[in-house]
């Protein structure tokens, strides 16, 4: 019987690579492996290079959050009481990222809401006096699984932690989660800020491969004007959803119990539901968080973050659509 390792020895120079093809396919594998490990840790360079500038920005209001905490806290445990609302709000977001999870996405819509939609589409054709709902899943299938995702993310960051605060904590003003608009005029200086500083971070993540093939999520954007202000209406919904749920409804819970940590604390959530998106958009996401949180502590309201994040939504969606040359022509399209 042939012994395959006195034959692989013998037959050595036969079985060894040509040296000019091994070594491009190694420069190319560490060309590969240096521009992985490049984007891999470039995060953590960017989150290096700004900590500073969030801490001489921030810092007073960090730590007016933390005074403000151990005096609540320091008076509850004098009283002999105990601060329900970490448990009470931890609780109320793992449910409500469950259920969007497993309930707020296409699987759900194919199985109960485009049936229905299907029924109401085929009672209109057949009713003598013309449609209701003007119906058309040949043509809008998509942008109705986005309207379902649109209103499971409205119903989820708002509805259902509302409703369950005050059935807690009855005496608390939901107002008081940001939503107050009084000084958000004296505060408008801060939006043009971190514009200044987002929007040109923003052209340059937009030169990625993966972020003209990514962006509008509503891939039919670009079939009409209709098309991309639907679809931008929904996303914007959403978007004040989630800033009322992580800059509102999170700090407000916990900043006497957690002060500057609340902030902190929010941001590990609020990167986690990016995963699955670009991975650089997810390493900012941590960034924005620790941004728009504090801005929202010092300032008290959720809207100059609505207004940031909505203005580099729309910006990063009209990019990706001019980088395609898919701007709409249109305002119904064909």
């Amino acid at each position: 019987m042939l012994n395959l390792g006195s034959w692989v020895v013998a037959h050595v120079d036969r079985v060894r690579p040509l040296p000019d093809v091994g070594a491009r396919f190694a420069d190319a594998s560490s060309s590969a492996a240096m521009s992985t490990l490049f984007k891999a840790l470039f995060p953590v360079a960017a989150y290096l290079a700004l900590a500073p500038v969030l801490w001489l920005f921030f810092r007073r209001t960090w730590r007016e959050l933390d005074v403000e905490a151990h005096e609540h806290q320091r008076r509850t445990l004098a009283a002999g009481g105990y601060d329900r609302r970490p448990a009470v709000l931890f609780t109320i977001t793992a449910l409500v990222l469950m259920l969007q999870q497993y309930y707020g996405g296409r699987a759900v819509y194919d199985e109960h809401i485009r049936p229905w939609l299907r029924e109401v589409e085929l009672a209109q054709a057949l009713s003598p006096t013309g449609p209701l709902l003007p119906i058309s899943l040949r043509r809008y299938d998509e942008l109705y699984s986005y309207v379902w995702w649109s209103f499971t993310r409205v119903f989820g960051y708002v509805a259902i932690p509302m409703a369950a605060w005050k059935l807690f904590f009855p005496k608390d003003s939901l107002l008081d989660m940001g939503l107050r608009v009084r000084g958000l005029a004296k505060h408008a200086w801060i939006y043009l800020l971190c514009l200044t500083v987002v929007v040109p971070a923003v052209f340059i993540v937009a030169s990625s491969p993966d972020f003209g093939t990514y962006y509008p999520f509503y891939k039919q954007s670009s079939r009409s004007w209709f098309d991309l202000i639907a679809w931008e209406a929904m996303y914007f919904a959403q978007f004040f959803a989630l800033e009322i749920f992580f800059r509102g409804f999170w700090l407000a819970g916990l900043r006497h119990t957690l002060g500057s940590g609340a902030i902190f604390a929010m941001v590990v959530p609020y990167c986690m539901i990016h995963f699955g998106k670009p991975y650089l958009e997810a390493a900012g996401a941590v960034v924005a968080g620790i941004a728009l949180g504090s801005l929202a502590m010092r300032t008290k309201s959720i809207y100059s973050g609505f207004l940031v994040h909505v203005t580099i939504a729309l910006l990063m969606d009209l990019l990706a659509l001019s980088h395609r040359g898919a701007l709409p022509r249109s305002f119904w399209g064909t």
